[in-house]
């Protein structure tokens, strides 16, 4: 691991980290075995959009032929570029011998992937209709010669590379595009209690002939290839074009974007490789990775369970909060006091039931929301374009460069405009990312606001598997302040002041730096002083040195952080009083939250902001203070279990080697312990 002298580990490499902690999850035993598995698509999903945007940033460093070091935490960017190759490559190698130790275990439960040579009679029919029924009419395959320019591949599809020999021993290649709107995993006619898989790569070699028979050919071999494509949204300055349509533009550009990443089959013919490479006008300089058989394993993600729910983590059955019913009146409820939602593990139900309340309530007004990413099926659309024709004045800050969910947001964003909802696309060179609503009801001929504030997105989907908090609150103080953001949105020339809320981009620094500050004044004097921190990724070198000035004041700092961690704890003189821990578990760990002792009067936000200079520089983020005590205790409480898991928390260290911490205390998982954290709180009801 690279570290510079100022110390800070390097960003990407510390990503790699992170994502070979997701590695670790496909690597263990106690995981459910098709768990696994998915977590091995995770990763590969994971590797995927790094290369698409973190390498290729490196890499328009490098070629603009600036060094980069002070981007990149001291080390240039052809160095870099380099060495993410050579440990990109090792982690491919440890993950290909997860892979076939997973199928051996698969093998053992009477799951079979088997590969075009262990077809046998009984399933041949079957393939072969199989094929000419679905396949062969979603097949585009490209015959290469030299006279005919190669067309642009896309973007993170993969392909099989094939060589034919003919009569005259003449070469001719040929690509096929692995159809994505197929299942990649094709599951055969069961024989007995016997599973079988074929993986829809080699269910095409089986289909070789069937393809080219047209071609006179001696032999004809398939190998697998992916190009990944630089992620970044290029915008062109024609200013006839609304907003919408350069957005639209630039993801289409995307999908011709320079190459960044070539993945081989390790075993393809050399004379093939560098053909294509040719074609393809990539060259050494290029990050070319050899690979295994099988590419794009991100569809591991959706291997097919087979019933086989023994092989799955057991889906638990998300809790109600105590006190907020889902049947009453929702508004009349906060009304009175203020309830926090933790998704995956309370109902993501409440949120929808909010905005349906509001959409249909005759004494709701106004609805303003941000939207980051939506799920595929979204009920909050749905219920925004309901409020809208109900009447209701809806205003939604929809965020359309949301990274790879911008054309998604397209679509929604112009259904939502074309129901009458107000559309607003952000602050120029600002990305929405603060997740918030706020509406206003008519009570007593005055206008009341309720609303809530969150750490995730407002989506049905990913409130299943992503930990984060949501404040319903009818806090006329705080709803306040968030109005004067959506202000913002309209008015961004003005830069209001808030009385509670941190927001980005031109608060955020300077109040978490009196925040910590605070506490080193404290530590000073011999007065209680700590710190709490769980965030997602610590990259900002500000925010890391005004931690590391905390840390030799005497100030403790516990941070639990998944991913990036640029901040080196435990060090003599520098970070001796920093201890970080990374959860890595069956649900993607997003909550934000931070905790300051304040000589024991102690200050709770959760926040949309991760401690990235994108955050709190270059986005439109909000910290949320949490007033109520018994909610301000519960969330110290959530803290102090995932600070005590001893089960899935890996130890954050100078070495970078994502040791799990095992110590003699009792068995903490904290994702389990939290469940029955909240099971307990609706018993004592």
């Amino acid at each position: 691991m690279v570290k510079n002298k100022n110390n800070y580990i390097n960003r990407e490499l510390s990503w790699l980290q992170f994502n070979e902690r997701v590695l670790q999850e496909a690597e263990d035993e106690t995981v459910p075995l098709i768990e696994r598995l998915r977590f091995l698509g995770i990763f590969s999903n994971n590797l995927d959009e790094f290369f698409k945007v973190r390498y290729a940033t490196v890499k328009r460093i490098d070629e603009a032929g600036k060094g980069g070091k002070n981007q990149l935490g001291g080390v240039k960017a052809s160095e870099l570029l380099e060495i993410i190759t050579k440990v990109v490559i090792k982690q491919q190698s440890y993950s290909l011998e997860i892979l076939n130790n997973i199928h051996k275990r698969l093998e053992s439960e009477k799951i079979h992937i088997i590969n075009e040579n262990q077809i046998d009679e009984s399933q041949h029919d079957f393939i072969k209709n199989y094929f000419i029924q679905h396949v062969s009419p979603a097949l585009v395959t490209i015959v290469l010669s030299d006279i005919v320019e190669l067309p642009h591949l896309k973007d993170s599809a993969a392909y099989l590379a094939v060589k034919m020999t003919l009569n005259d021993s003449e070469k001719q290649y040929a690509l096929i595009e692995i159809p994505k709107a197929i299942d990649r995993f094709v599951v055969l006619p069961k024989q007995g209690d016997e599973n079988y898989i074929i993986i829809l790569d080699d269910l095409l070699r089986y289909c070789l002939n069937d393809i080219f028979n047209i071609f006179n050919y001696e032999s004809i071999s398939a190998n697998m290839i992916k190009i990944t494509r630089d992620g970044e949204l290029d915008f062109d300055s024609d200013l006839s074009k609304s907003f919408i349509e350069k957005i639209s533009d630039s993801v289409k550009h995307r999908q011709v974007g320079e190459p960044v990443r070539f993945v081989y089959d390790k075993t393809i013919d050399e004379d093939t490789l560098e053909y294509l490479m040719s074609k393809m006008g990539i060259d050494s300089k290029d990050s070319v990775i050899p690979g295994g058989r099988y590419h794009n394993r991100r569809d591991y993600m959706d291997f097919p369970s087979l019933g086989r729910m023994d092989l799955l983590y057991d889906k638990i059955q998300p809790l109600q909060i105590k006190g907020l019913s889902l049947e009453n009146s929702i508004f009349s409820t906060i009304s009175q006091r203020d309830y926090l939602l933790h998704t995956p593990y309370q109902t993501f139900s409440y949120v929808v039931k909010f905005l349906r309340e509001a959409a249909l309530d005759p004494q709701v007004k106004t609805i303003k929301i941000t939207i980051y990413r939506l799920a595929q099926i979204s009920h909050v659309a749905s219920s925004l374009i309901n409020a809208a024709k109900n009447g209701k004045k809806v205003t939604v800050v929809i965020e359309l460069r949301a990274r790879f969910d911008e054309q998604a947001n397209i679509d929604y964003a112009e259904q939502m405009q074309a129901e009458g909802v107000n559309l607003l696309f952000g602050v120029e060179g600002l990305k929405v990312h603060s997740k918030m609503c706020v509406i206003e009801r008519e009570e007593n001929e005055k206008l009341i606001r309720y609303g809530f504030i969150s750490t995730g997105n407002f989506n049905e989907s990913t409130a299943k598997v992503y930990t984060d908090f949501t404040l319903f609150t009818s806090n006329s103080k705080i709803l306040k302040d968030v109005n004067k953001v959506f202000n913002f949105f309209q008015t961004n020339y003005l830069i209001y002041r808030y009385k509670h809320i941190i927001t980005s981009p031109h608060y955020t620094k300077s109040k978490l730096f009196a925040l910590i500050d605070t506490e080193i004044d404290n530590a000073k004097q011999g007065k209680p002083a700590y710190i709490k921190l769980k965030l997602n990724s610590i990259s900002s070198y500000n925010m890391i040195d005004k931690l590391y000035e905390a840390s030799r004041a005497g100030v403790r700092i516990q941070m639990i952080v998944r991913g990036i961690c640029c901040l080196i704890p435990g060090i003599q003189g520098m970070s001796e009083n920093i201890e970080v821990i990374s959860i890595i578990d069956k649900f993607l760990e997003h909550t934000r939250l931070y905790v300051f002792c304040n000589n024991n009067d102690t200050k709770v936000y959760i926040s949309s902001a991760d401690w990235m200079t994108r955050n709190i520089e270059n986005r439109v983020e909000v910290s949320c203070p949490i007033y109520q005590d018994d909610i301000k205790q519960e969330l110290l409480d959530i803290f102090d279990i995932c600070w005590r898991d001893n089960v899935k928390a890996r130890l954050i260290d100078e070495t970078q080697s994502n040791t799990y911490r095992k110590n003699d205390k009792p068995k903490v998982r904290a994702q389990f312990a939290l469940y029955d954290y909240f099971k307990n709180k609706l018993k004592n009801t």
